[in-house]
């Protein structure tokens, strides 16, 4: 009875890792497959519209059922939901990959909690009491985050460790398994301030979603609408800034896996396992594997695309996960003693992550 106990505890854990992988593993398939040339605007179309067609049936056929009726409002809502949340967020995000390294879009992800704690206190969601202890640690963990962020982007610092496949010929270089070209400090910033936007647009769309889910509480009907605004907008975006109609073909390899990769493993799999883990252990138990994204990042940026790990990003992923949990445990304090059951959930404030992880987004 105890060894059973004890598997039934670990499932949450063991499904939390796996997020934690498969997220990971999305930016990394997704910087092979632009390295080689797929075109990011079209990568973000063609995974969203690949999701909406697995959620959307079931939002309207199943839950449709349970849940009241979609006004015209809720729908401009879900419209600027997907807005921030994809056509801003995803887009910056795999900009920002494409620029840099998974493992720098790990690292970034961190400042979620920071930024979510900013808007949170802005628009008046979040008291702000610089009398209290758990306020001062939330302000020092953001600050600190922060800080981390812009070590990460601004000081690259002496290689540590890189990872390739040997070549066979000795006149040339070693390749990594998916060929590219190491980024140059420009676009290291570049990237860096591309992901720092990122996880602002998906801070803001957490914020939106708190208010939203209270009004319309159907987390699978609004993530369907959700992906399906995004990818209208998307592909709107995508015939304006993309001129090369070729762009829109996909090659049966590392191109087409991206995408399905990304709408099954990165929305369908990922939100399903994430929402379960958050209504038995609550969010914060899912907000606190995020850290673990930049290890796994690391480990599989050096092994699959030959990614070089320097100083700076070890010194800022440091700095960035000790604001991180100095955010989380703030909260936690704030939290003890309260239960973490559905109409909480719906009604909580940005602390509420329904699409938690920016690269897990649809």
């Amino acid at each position: 009875m105890g060894m059973k106990t004890w598997l039934l505890e670990s499932i949450p854990l063991a499904a939390m890792v796996m997020i934690q992988i498969l997220d990971v593993g999305l930016t990394t398939i997704s910087k092979a497959a632009m390295s080689k040339g797929m075109s990011r605007y079209v990568f973000v179309v063609y995974s969203n519209a690949l999701a909406t067609l697995i959620f959307l049936p079931y939002a309207l056929i199943i839950e449709r059922k349970r849940t009241p009726p979609l006004t015209f409002s809720l729908l401009c809502k879900f419209f600027l939901l997907s807005l921030a949340g994809i056509t801003m967020m995803q887009n910056c995000v795999f900009t920002g990959v494409n620029y840099s390294s998974p493992t720098l879009a790990s690292a970034m992800s961190n400042l979620i909690p920071a930024f979510t704690f900013l808007l949170a206190v802005i628009f008046r969601m979040e008291k702000l009491d610089l009398r209290n202890s758990k306020s001062l640690v939330k302000i020092m963990g953001t600050l600190l985050s922060i800080s981390g962020a812009m070590i990460i982007i601004f000081y690259k610092g002496p290689p540590i460790v890189t990872i390739a496949v040997p070549s066979t010929v000795d006149t040339y270089p070693a390749k990594p398994l998916f060929s590219t070209m190491s980024a140059t400090t420009s676009n290291w910033v570049i990237g860096g301030l591309f992901l720092a936007i990122a996880g602002l647009s998906n801070a803001t769309s957490i914020i939106s979603q708190a208010a939203i889910l209270k009004e319309y509480p159907s987390e699978v009907t609004v993530v369907s609408f959700y992906c399906l605004f995004g990818t209208i907008q998307c592909a709107a975006l995508s015939l304006v800034v993309e001129k090369d109609p070729n762009a829109w073909r996909l090659t049966p390899d590392v191109e087409l896996i991206s995408v399905f990769y990304s709408a099954v493993a990165g929305s369908v799999i990922t939100f399903s396992v994430q929402m379960w883990c958050i209504r038995k252990k609550g969010p914060l138990f899912v907000s606190m594997f995020t850290p673990l994204g930049i290890a796994i990042a690391a480990i599989m940026s050096a092994i699959f695309l030959g990614d070089t790990l320097h100083v700076g990003s070890v010194i800022g992923a440091v700095v960035i996960v000790i604001g991180f949990y100095g955010v989380m445990w703030a909260q936690w304090k704030r939290e003890k003693g309260e239960t973490h059951d559905v109409d909480e959930l719906r009604s909580s404030s940005p602390k509420t992550p329904l699409l938690e992880n920016y690269t897990s987004n649809c």
